[in-house]
């Protein structure tokens, strides 16, 4: 399977009366985002604005971060099963704009949701604060059920950002990002003596705004499932997660998911990187036992000989985390866990919920409690009020002169536990 991402890098971005890619230049018609959300009966009004890097602009709460593409050829122009018709995903050329990304905004469901600061302190958390961002502010009717309500703003969002992926249509790329790979059979032929690793991705699947899709199917609904790739790079795994937004993995992450990347970059020179297991993360003792021994199954069956695994939340997922590791560590299987931390204001806290003596090989992403300060922000793009609810934030944490007090589960993608954010490992 060979997906060509085709990027088109976008140096500004503005708003206008026509959708269009000039020079590196994209112009939003608002207007134009605005007639196709409302095409849903149960969306009530739209706004659209814009957040450039470095602009003293706030954005919360954030439902959702979606890169806006066009498939140019090959199946599937959009998200598959969702947006679009079902096509199966993960080969063609996809014009990307690199750099640009929709964020959705609005009147939510539920409390934990995001920050995006573009300037200061905020902005060395978040990767958002470096992307031109599209902001959608949706409004759904009232007196929706929570299912619906949810499912209309999530739905918005991945609609807005494919009707602006047209603009790039005819885009000629700065950059083209070529992802191949055989079957299992082929790659091992090609590289007998480089050792077998599979990913293990962790999507939470835990009810209503605690969920992962996969060609629009709720990750609640199905076991352990081996995919290409190429398939979750090209749109077939999508997010309905807003919990704690510090570790929610976006759509845009999904999309440019970094440990799929850094594999790719490493397979046939140290590794022979045999595909991705897509693991829901249940909050039933069963359903921990089912699917954390069907990954370890399907793991062993396709030969694996290391497996890396990444968390989606924490605390109750920590659980699963740490028995799929028992169960790959006790069948041979060298594992490494991919997880933030939980450690509270200080970092002596016990950083997961759970734990087990075959975790010796785990990368941290950072503290989700560490605590940070946002200056004033001379825009806001949504509420900023809504800091009293988030995961993260509380009652009094917004002061008078709009400085915000937060711990960095507030702050969206600041603990990326696929790796996808600013931080890193100091030695001492």
């Amino acid at each position: 399977m060979k997906l060509e991402l085709r990027k088109i890098s976008i140096k500004d971005l503005k708003l206008g009366s026509e959708m269009k890619l000039q020079d590196g230049v994209l112009t939003i018609d608002p207007q134009a985002v605005i007639d196709e959300l409302m095409e849903d009966v149960n969306v009530k009004n739209v706004k659209v604005d814009i957040a450039r890097p470095g602009e003293k602009t706030r954005i919360i709460p954030v439902k959702d971060v979606i890169e806006p593409r066009v498939k140019i050829e090959g199946p599937g122009n959009g998200f598959a099963g969702v947006t679009a018709d079902m096509e199966q995903l993960g080969s063609g050329k996809v014009n990307v704009l690199d750099g640009a990304a929709v964020v959705t905004i609005g009147d939510i469901v539920g409390f934990q949701e995001g920050v995006i600061d573009m300037w200061g302190e905020g902005a060395r958390w978040t990767p958002f604060s470096t992307t031109y961002n599209i902001v959608v502010d949706i409004e759904p009717v009232e007196g929706l059920d929570p299912h619906t309500h949810e499912r209309t703003v999530r739905l918005a969002g991945l609609r807005a950002a494919q009707v602006i992926g047209e603009a790039g249509r005819d885009g000629e790329p700065d950059k083209i990002e070529v992802y191949e790979l055989g079957n299992i059979f082929e790659e091992t032929a090609k590289y007998p003596d480089l050792p077998k690793v599979v990913y293990v991705e962790m999507l939470i699947s835990q009810g209503l705004l605690h969920d992962g899709y996969v060609y629009g199917v709720n990750s609640q609904q199905f076991l352990p499932t081996l995919i290409h790739p190429n398939e979750e790079l090209d749109g077939a795994v999508i997010s309905g997660n807003c919990v704690a937004a510090c570790d929610k993995i976006t759509t845009y992450q999904h999309q440019n998911n970094s440990t799929i990347l850094d594999l790719y970059a490493q397979h046939g020179k140290t590794i022979n990187f045999l595909g991705v297991v897509l693991t829901p993360e249940l909050t039933t003792l069963a359903g921990k036992f089912r699917t954390c021994d069907y990954t370890a199954k399907l793991c062993k069956g396709l030969g694996a000989e290391g497996v890396i695994v990444s968390e989606e939340g924490y605390g109750n997922p920590d659980s699963d985390l740490l028995m799929i590791c028992k169960r790959l560590e006790d069948s041979g299987i060298k594992t490494v866990l991919i997880t933030d931390e939980c450690s509270g204001w200080g970092g002596d806290s016990q950083p997961l919920a759970d734990t087990t003596p075959e975790a010796v090989a785990v990368v941290s992403t950072g503290n989700v409690s560490h605590v940070v300060n946002l200056p004033p922000a001379d825009k806001v793009l949504g509420n900023d009020r809504a800091i009293a609810t988030l995961a993260g934030g509380w009652e009094g944490c917004l002061e008078e002169d709009g400085t915000i007090k937060c711990e960095l589960n507030a702050v969206i993608g600041s603990t990326s536990e696929i790796g996808y954010h600013y931080l890193s490992v100091e030695e001492y």
